[in-house]
């Protein structure tokens, strides 16, 4: 959709035309008198500006995109009016560059539209909301308020041509909104063309949509589609049977939803690209957050008309997650991962540069949609998510241990440097959290659990009591031997049935698993690691979340728990936090809280950070308190 536009050079308030311009500057004076005004005139923007008239063309044509990335640009200068030294800008920015030389910069002024492009342009700086679409013809359901003003926005966006992130919170019915989505354009597409838009998206909205998840929700989404929209037809391809060739090719065609993995999608990347598809649907779209990664590229070389990215963590440790997304999304709108890198990331991540930090947010506003579950204009009826952290006790088998590995770790760390020092130090990470863990999973040991680990004895106390009232509870562990771990002992402590998913589970006993525990007379506990169940899951039975050890990813970790708080909980949700007193957990989380408003707005956190500190630091935050171990 090409936009038509000419640049006007102004003198004072007055607008000049070129060859005004160039007459009235011939004599090279700085003062300047236009129309009954005395201007001063600076030789460096009059040079500046005499480059970009020989540059660049007085009129022609841009792209959508260009034309919103230049508007919000020009809105930032409202908020910052100083130019950052040092950083390049380009012709979508607020100040136009006639030559290499930062200091030879013009000014823009103003950014004047028409028509339809107004209503636009206008409506990420007022804020406008978009209009309610009601449930499309063959949707099955009903939708809320929020997301029938999604369902508009998705919708708002795909006729424009532009990509979309719809980043609610975990819980708020991404899923539900996409597949409305899909039925609405296929709905629209029945109906005679009204403008020229519409018309373009009347002639792909029979083209087949391509969905791409994570494996392990792949079966969730195919019954998501069948419940909602059971008139679309659907093709899974994914596993060692699926279609290949020309019957792939031909199946497709008869197809209106097909549904893949990124696993998937990487390996059989030319053969995707054989297809025409009306929508790309990316599921977990943090899933392409490293843009190296052979699978960000694999699904960065698909073609569809609509791109839509599903995530309720667009950012989770680093700002290259949402520039991997928005590229993604809108090719070229947030420029080149290094340009991107100099402007945004180092002055937000390392200097925490608030202004380039509001400014990266009204840029990237356009194309991201964002509601939160704990505002009660969203959603009201659902319950509430108490948070508390859980403090235990090291035995002194474990304190024993703790103290031994640290102080071999530390010895080891004033010997190393670079990156042999980083990893030392991340293997030290690993091994404390084991030790917190219990100290048969630091040494390998299957036997005897009981009485030497304050986490587990608390764990089990708790427990005890939740399902005393008829409590449920999810466990996650960020290891699997953890996991085995902890399922062996609550089976045998509780006396109860226990189920553990983690990353070696197939898809089909991961299926039976969550409908087992969402059964009124399934299981009461269910272990879960962070990786394969922290994500893409409706555990609503769950009325109690344990974070048995800590990712350090508040993203991470606020994501596995709203597989159990979401729409569909009908019960207040407790998530408990365990942290060992005295030891690096209890130090982390510190940071981490005091931290917790950066983290919510645009950078997340990691682990990372630790290894670029000095021993003497480390040794602060790792260094044993004894006064803390349990008696």
């Amino acid at each position: 959709m090409p936009i038509h536009f000419s640049w006007e050079l102004t003198l004072g308030n007055e607008r000049v035309s070129q060859t005004d311009f160039e007459a009235l500057t011939a004599h090279n004076t700085p003062l300047l008198n236009l129309r009954g005004q005395w201007i001063e005139l600076d030789p460096q923007q009059v040079r500046a500006a005499k480059r970009f008239l020989v540059e660049r063309q007085s009129s022609g044509e841009m792209s959508l995109l260009q034309s919103i990335r230049m508007a919000q640009a020009y809105l930032n200068q409202f908020e910052d009016h100083t130019v950052k030294p040092g950083v390049t800008q380009d012709a979508e920015m607020p100040f136009l560059p006639s030559a290499t030389s930062p200091d030879e910069m013009l000014p823009l002024e103003a950014v004047d539209v028409d028509g339809w492009l107004r209503l636009v342009l206008d409506h990420p700086r007022t804020q406008k909301q978009v209009t309610e679409l009601s449930e499309p013809a063959g949707f099955v359901g009903e939708l809320r308020p929020y997301q029938r003003r999604g369902v508009g926005w998705l919708a708002y966006l795909r006729r424009l041509g532009l990509g979309a992130c719809l980043a609610d919170d975990m819980g708020l019915g991404k899923t539900v909104q996409a597949i409305a989505m899909l039925l609405h354009e296929r709905m629209v597409a029945a109906e005679p063309a009204t403008a020229p838009e519409d018309a373009s998206a009347a002639a792909t909205a029979y083209l087949p949509a391509l969905l791409i998840c994570p494996t392990s929700v792949v079966a969730n989404w195919r019954r998501e589609v069948e419940r909602f929209a059971p008139s679309l037809r659907i093709l899974v391809h994914h596993g060692s049977g699926r279609l290949d060739g020309d019957a792939f090719v031909t199946t497709v065609a008869g197809s209106d939803v097909v549904i893949t993995s990124y696993g998937t999608t990487r390996r059989d990347i030319d053969l995707l690209q054989q297809c025409a598809w009306s929508d790309l649907i990316l599921d977990e779209a943090q899933n392409i957050k490293n843009p190296a990664a052979k699978q960000s590229q694999a699904v960065r070389r698909i073609v569809a008309r609509n791109r839509v990215a599903l995530t309720g963590t667009p950012v989770e440790n680093h700002l290259t997650e949402l520039w991997s997304v928005l590229e993604f999304l809108n090719p070229g709108y947030l420029g080149s991962h290094e340009r991107f890198r100099q402007q945004f990331m180092i002055p937000i991540e390392r200097y925490n540069d608030d202004d380039r930090a509001r400014e990266l947010r009204r840029l990237v506003q356009p194309f991201l949609l964002r509601r939160l579950k704990s505002d009660p204009t969203i959603i009201s009826d659902l319950p509430e998510k108490n948070e508390m952290v859980v403090y235990c006790s090291l035995t002194q088998e474990q304190a024993t241990l703790y103290e031994n590995t640290v102080q071999e770790a530390l010895a080891a760390l004033d010997r190393a440097d670079g990156i042999q020092r980083r990893g030392l130090v991340l293997s030290l990470l690993t091994r404390l959290k084991q030790i917190c863990n219990h100290p048969a999973h630091y040494l390998k040991q299957e036997a005897p659990l009981r009485l030497r680990s304050g986490k587990l004895e608390r764990l089990t106390e708790m427990l005890e009591e939740a399902l005393s009232v008829g409590d449920h509870a999810l466990i996650f562990t960020q290891f699997v031997e953890m996991g085995t771990l902890l399922q062996r002992h609550l089976i045998e402590r509780l006396q109860t049935d226990v189920i553990f998913l983690h990353g070696g589970t197939s898809a089909p006993q991961r299926d039976r698993m969550v409908q087992a525990f969402q059964r009124d007379d399934g299981p009461a506990i269910f272990v879960l690691s962070l990786r394969a169940g922290g994500s893409g899951l409706n555990l609503t039975r769950a009325n109690h979340v344990f974070h048995f050890d800590r990712w350090w990813n508040p993203a991470v970790e606020n994501q596995a728990t709203d597989r159990a708080f979401r729409i569909g909980q009908r019960r207040n949700v407790q998530v408990h936090k365990f942290v060992v007193a005295g030891t690096l957990e209890e130090r982390i989380n510190a940071i981490l809280e005091s931290k917790q408003s950066l983290a919510e707005t645009i950078v997340g956190s990691g682990e990372n950070w630790l290894t670029e500190l000095n021993t003497d630091e480390l040794r602060e935050i790792l260094t044993l308190r004894r006064e803390t171990l349990d008696e």
